[in-house]
C-alpha cells in the first residue's frame, strides 16, 4: 500500500474532525443553524468521500478495506463533535461557538483559497479571473 493512502487518511480524519467541531457548535447556536450546517457539510462531503474512495483504491487498498478505512475516518467527526460540547464554557455556548466556528470556517476558507487561487493565476483571460474572483466573494 502506498503512503498516499495512508496520508489521505490522515488528512481526511483531521477534516471530519473539523466538521464535527462545526455541526457541534452549529447546533450550539440554534437547530436551524445546525442543520443548515449539517446540510452544508454533507453536500461537501458526498464528493469529497468519493474522491477519497477512489485514492485509496489508487494506493492499493482492496474495495471492502478502503471503505471500511473510510467509515472509520469518520470517528473524527465524531471526537470533533464530543470535543466541541465538552469544551463549552461554564458561562455558556457562546464562549465555545466564539471560537469554534470561525475556526472551522476559516480552515474551510483556506482550503478553498488553497485549491482556487493557483489556477487563478494560471488564468490567461484576466475576464475570466475577474469572473472567477466574483463568483468567489
Amino acid at each position: 500500500l502506498q503512503i498516499s493512502g495512508y496520508l489521505n487518511l490522515l488528512a481526511n480524519t483531521i477534516d471530519n474532525f473539523t466538521h464535527g467541531l462545526a455541526v457541534a457548535a452549529s447546533f450550539l447556536v440554534s437547530r436551524k443553524v445546525g442543520f443548515l450546517t449539517t446540510m452544508a457539510i454533507l453536500l461537501h462531503e458526498i464528493p469529497h468521500e468519493v474522491g477519497d474512495f477512489a485514492i485509496l483504491l489508487r494506493a492499493g487498498f482492496d474495495r471492502w478495506s478502503a471503505a471500511k478505512m473510510q467509515l472509520s475516518t469518520a470517528l473524527g467527526g465524531i471526537l470533533g463533535a464530543c470535543f466541541a460540547i465538552c469544551s463549552q464554557s461554564p458561562k455558556g455556548a457562546g464562549e465555545t461557538v466564539a471560537w469554534i466556528l470561525p475556526f472551522t470556517s476559516g480552515g474551510f476558507l483556506y482550503i478553498a483559497l488553497v485549491n482556487v487561487v493557483p489556477d487563478l493565476l494560471e488564468e490567461k483571460n484576466p475576464w475570466n479571473s475577474l469572473q472567477q474572483v466574483l463568483l468567489l466573494c
